[in-house]
């Protein structure tokens, strides 16, 4: 009984010390500069400026078919599946729309510019910019899937509209963490505003 219980205690401190170290490791992780423009009490809006994004094609259905399959593509082009072989920093978040076809990318870290990334080995993955845009956002953790999506989807166009804000219906998933990642999970469904004063 003794033993069990150690490998028990044992495996549990190995398992909370590696999501401490997976923590950490997302926490210097570049992510994606925004201004808040407003806060609300469930949502808030942001201002971003154009970044570089390699994007692919995900395909129809739910989420959960198309996040795997997307983000293998990408995450192959930025470690070295690329004609320079070049290794290219993981950045947060990654984003994933939410239309007809899903689509998922990966922002490129800031310093570069679009000459300086090389052409990727499989042509599915793109070098694109995602422009200048306002957009709203609601929050929500633990782990995504289509239900939870749809549900923060529907309550965004519901605040939207109580506030008398128009979007252009080109909702995206945001997700900031690694599956494997347990702690402070963080989640975001957001749309592009129209017509938006600063």
């Amino acid at each position: 009984m003794k033993i069990i219980l150690t490998f028990l205690l044992s495996v549990i401190v190995l398992f909370g010390t590696a999501q401490v170290i997976l923590h950490y490791k997302n926490q210097k992780t570049e992510k994606v500069k925004y201004q808040v423009l407003k806060t609300y009490d469930e949502f808030e809006i942001r201002s971003y400026p154009e970044r570089i994004v390699a994007s692919t094609v995900c395909g129809t259905g739910k989420y959960e078919n198309n996040s795997n399959k997307g983000f293998g593509k990408i995450a192959s082009y930025i470690f070295g599946g690329n004609e320079e072989n070049m290794q290219i920093a993981m950045t947060s978040p990654v984003k994933m729309t939410l239309g007809d076809t899903m689509e998922m990318s990966f922002y490129m870290p800031e310093e570069y510019e679009p000459e300086d990334l090389p052409k990727p080995n499989n042509s599915a993955v793109k070098i694109d910019k995602d422009g200048k845009q306002i957009i709203a956002a609601i929050q929500f953790g633990g782990w995504a899937n289509q239900e939870k999506i749809d549900f923060y989807k529907n309550k965004l166009i519901k605040l939207l509209k109580k506030k008398g804000l128009k979007h252009n219906n080109d909702f995206a998933f945001l997700g900031y963490n690694a599956p494997y990642e347990m702690l402070n999970r963080r989640n975001e469904v957001i749309v592009s505003l129209k017509d938006y004063k600063e």
